[in-house]
């Protein structure tokens, strides 16, 4: 196998499924994007824009950013945070 067939499964975003393995994890995830305030929390679009960036960048790994070790879902989220590679 020569590096051009070499895939990382990035794992799937939570709001992409419908059945999660990690059941712990996602509820903490779930309650935190629940608690946000609208003052604090970025519109659905623009959550979704960013999610799609972070989803196509090589340094996802699992839902984390491997750059920062967020997890990007979390980030996304508030309209005060940033990439930390600029890409949103």
């Amino acid at each position: 196998m020569n590096n051009d067939e070499l895939h990382i499964c990035k794992k799937c975003f939570l709001y992409e499924k419908s059945q999660e393995s990690n059941a712990t994890l996602d509820e903490r995830i779930r309650e935190y994007l629940e608690e946000l305030t609208e003052e604090n929390r970025t519109s659905q679009e623009i959550y979704e824009k960013r999610l799609t960036v972070c989803s196509e960048c090589e340094k996802l790994l699992e839902r984390m950013c491997r750059s920062c070790g967020c997890y990007v879902e979390l980030r996304a989220a508030v309209e005060k945070n940033s990439c930390p590679w600029e890409k949103w």
